[in-house]
């Protein structure tokens, strides 16, 4: 959240790279609270200053991190084969009795429905 509100207050572009395998159980509430802050602070980054916010998706990125401020960017990028989703595929099968078919979560299905802006390697993000 820092550094959000740094860029906030230099009138700074920002960049996120995010890599999360979801909250824990045990981590309880302030884990949850840390996704809604941090979107909290980009709301007010983008809303106030109109500034420009890249998101860079890396393997993985799953859970609240997705539902939030990881697809909250200007541009999206993700790494290839990234693994993006919000609940993993044992529990989308077991919730709703489907088949999720192999290569849903994977950055290249994400961008071939738009989700996506940019699939690209770390080395030239450099």
């Amino acid at each position: 959240t820092r550094l959000i509100e740094y860029a906030t207050n230099k009138v700074l572009p920002l960049i996120l790279v995010c890599a999360s395998g979801g909250a824990r159980m045990q981590e309880g509430s302030l884990s949850l609270m840390q996704m809604a802050k941090i979107s909290s602070a980009l709301y007010t980054y983008q809303l106030n200053q109109k500034l420009f916010y890249v998101s860079i998706l890396t393997s993985p990125t799953t859970g609240g991190v997705t539902a939030s401020f990881g697809m909250l960017g200007d541009i999206i990028i993700a790494e290839p084969n990234a693994h993006i989703a919000f609940a993993g595929k044992r529990i989308i099968e077991q919730t709703l009795n489907v088949t999720v078919p192999e290569g849903l979560q994977e950055a290249e299905y994400s961008f071939h429905k738009g989700l996506l802006d940019f699939i690209v390697p770390r080395n030239p993000l450099k």
